[in-house]
C-alpha cells in the first residue's frame, strides 16, 4: 500500500499537492491509484515498494517509443522516478478514462496497430534493457532477427527455468531444437517493427472516445508477427482487428504457421513467473519443432 512518502514524491515532480487518492485494479504487480492534484489535473500513478531499479524508467521510455503518428493511443508519461529516500519509485501517467468501444473499435485497432509496426526503429532490440512483468528483458541488439529472437528471448528464458527447476528435459530439448533451427524458421526477412512486446488484453484499453489505447509495454525493436502471436494466444482480440490488421499491412507468407514459434516466449516468460501448466504449454509447443 502507498504511503504519504508517495504523495509528496508525486507532488514534487508534478509540482501540486495531490488532494485525493483511490486504489485502483493494477494487475498482478504494481499498485496503481488515480490521484487527483491541486490544480485539478486527474493522473494515474503505479508504484512497487520494491521495484527492481529503472523498472518504471524504462516503462516510460517504452511508451515514447511506441508513441508514433496514426499508431493506437499511449497515455502521456508525467514523470517516472526511481526510489530515493524514504521516497518509493513511481511511474506517473496520464489518466485516461475508460469507456465503451466504439463501433469500429476492433478494426480502428488492427488498423492503429499497422501503422505502429510500419514504423521502424534502428534495430532489433533497444538501447536498453527493461522488463516483461517482473522478468528482466535483454535488448542488447544483434545483426538478424533469428539471433536476436534465440539469444535474447528465448535462450535466456530457457537458462532461468533451468535454474528454477522448471525446465523439464523435453522442454529443454524442445527449445535448444528450436534455437538450432531457428534461421529456418522465423520466415521471411523483414524490417524490424516498434513492438508493443506484452500484448494481451489485458494491456489494450479504450480511451473516453471508445477508441484503442496501449499500455503497460514491454517494447523493443522485433518482428510484428511477436505482437499477433501474442494477441492469439491469450485471446480477447476480435477477429476483425487481425483482418483489418492485414488488410493494412499484409503479412508473409507462412504467418499463420508461424504463431506459435512466437508464443514460444511469452510463455516461458508466464513459466518463469508462475509455472504450473504453463511448463507442459510451453513444452507442447516447443515439441512441434
Amino acid at each position: 500500500m502507498a504511503s504519504d512518502d508517495l504523495w509528496l514524491a508525486v507532488a514534487r515532480a508534478l509540482g501540486s499537492p495531490v488532494t485525493q487518492h483511490t486504489r485502483q485494479a493494477g494487475g498482478d504487480i504494481n499498485d496503481a491509484y488515480r490521484l487527483t492534484l491541486a490544480d485539478r489535473r486527474q493522473i494515474f500513478v503505479k508504484t512497487h515498494p520494491s521495484a527492481p531499479t529503472g523498472m518504471f524508467t524504462a516503462e516510460a521510455q517504452g511508451l515514447r517509443f511506441l508513441d508514433v503518428t496514426g499508431g493506437p493511443r499511449i497515455p502521456r508519461v508525467l514523470a517516472a522516478k526511481e526510489a530515493h529516500g524514504q521516497a518509493p519509485a513511481f511511474l506517473a501517467l496520464e489518466w485516461i478514462a475508460a469507456a465503451r468501444p466504439s463501433r469500429d473499435h476492433a478494426e480502428h485497432l488492427g488498423r492503429a496497430l499497422a501503422a505502429l509496426h510500419r514504423t521502424t526503429p534502428a534495430g532489433f532490440g533497444l538501447g536498453h534493457d527493461n522488463f516483461i512483468g517482473s522478468l528482466v528483458q535483454a535488448n542488447t541488439p544483434t545483426d538478424t532477427w533469428a539471433s536476436f529472437y534465440r539469444e535474447r528471448r528465448l535462450l535466456p528464458q530457457l537458462e532461468l527455468a533451468a535454474s528454477a527447476g522448471r525446465a523439464p528435459d523435453k522442454l529443454r530439448r524442445g527449445l535448444e531444437r528450436v534455437c538450432t533451427r531457428m534461421e529456418a524458421l522465423v520466415g521471411p526477412e523483414e524490417p524490424p517493427a516498434r513492438l508493443h512486446g506484452d500484448l494481451w488484453g489485458g494491456n489494450a484499453m479504450q480511451d473516453e472516445k471508445g477508441l484503442p489505447c496501449l499500455i503497460d509495454p514491454a517494447a523493443y525493436g522485433g518482428h510484428r508477427e511477436i505482437d499477433l502471436a501474442m494477441m492469439h494466444l491469450f485471446g480477447g482480440f476480435h477477429d476483425a482487428t487481425f483482418r483489418a490488421y492485414d488488410e493494412a499491412f499484409p503479412l508473409r507468407p507462412g504467418a499463420s504457421e508461424r504463431i506459435n514459434l512466437y508464443q514460444l516466449y511469452p510463455l516461458m516468460v508466464h513459466v518463469n513467473l508462475f509455472g504450473g501448466h504453463y511448463i507442459q504449454q510451453a513444452q507442447r509447443l516447443a515439441s512441434r519443432y
